[in-house]
C-alpha cells in the first residue's frame, strides 16, 4: 500500500517541517522576550499586598486624612485596594468595588486630602524598595481617578 503523501518530495516535507519548527520557536522566542506587565515587576500580589499594607498604616498615622478613614473597614478596604492595583497593573485580579465617584461621594475631599494620600502611597513604596520608574508608571495609571476622588 502506497503511502497518501508519497507525491510530496522529501526535500518539500523537510522545508515545511522546517518552517514549521523555526516558525513555532520565533513565536515562543517572542512570548519568553515581551515585556513583563507591571504587575509581574512590582513582584505580583504579595509585593502589592505588602505595599498597600503598609500604605494604610501611613494613613492611619497621618493627621491630615487619617480621620476619612475612621468608620471604615479597614480589611475590606485594604482587599478592594490590593485588586484595584493587581487589576490595573495587568494582574489577574478583578476590582469589584465602588467607583471612584460612589466611593467618595459626600467626603468633601481636595486636593490636598487626595495628595496626603499619594504621599503616603509613596513613603510605602519607598520603604519596599519600589524603584522610581516602577512608582511613577504606578502613579500614572492612578492618577486620572483625582477628579472623580475629588469633590469641590
Amino acid at each position: 500500500m502506497r503511502n497518501s503523501l508519497s507525491f510530496l518530495s522529501k526535500p518539500l516535507v523537510m522545508t515545511a517541517f522546517v518552517g514549521a519548527v523555526t516558525m513555532t520557536g520565533a513565536l515562543n522566542a517572542h512570548a519568553q522576550t515581551a515585556s513583563p506587565t507591571l504587575y509581574d515587576q512590582l513582584g505580583g500580589k504579595p509585593a502589592i499586598t505588602k505595599v498597600v499594607h503598609d500604605m494604610i498604616v501611613n494613613v492611619a498615622a497621618d493627621n491630615r486624612i487619617n480621620h476619612f478613614f475612621a468608620k471604615t473597614n479597614i480589611p475590606h478596604l485594604q482587599m478592594e485596594l490590593v485588586n484595584q492595583v493587581c487589576e490595573g497593573t495587568g494582574g489577574p485580579c478583578k476590582y469589584t468595588g465602588l467607583s471612584m465617584k460612589q466611593a467618595h461621594k459626600g467626603m468633601n475631599l481636595n486636593t490636598a486630602d487626595f495628595n496626603a494620600l499619594v504621599e503616603d502611597l509613596q513613603k510605602s513604596m519607598d520603604s519596599n524598595h519600589v524603584p522610581l520608574g516602577l512608582q511613577n508608571q504606578l502613579l500614572a495609571i492612578l492618577a486620572p481617578m483625582q477628579p472623580d476622588v475629588v469633590h469641590q
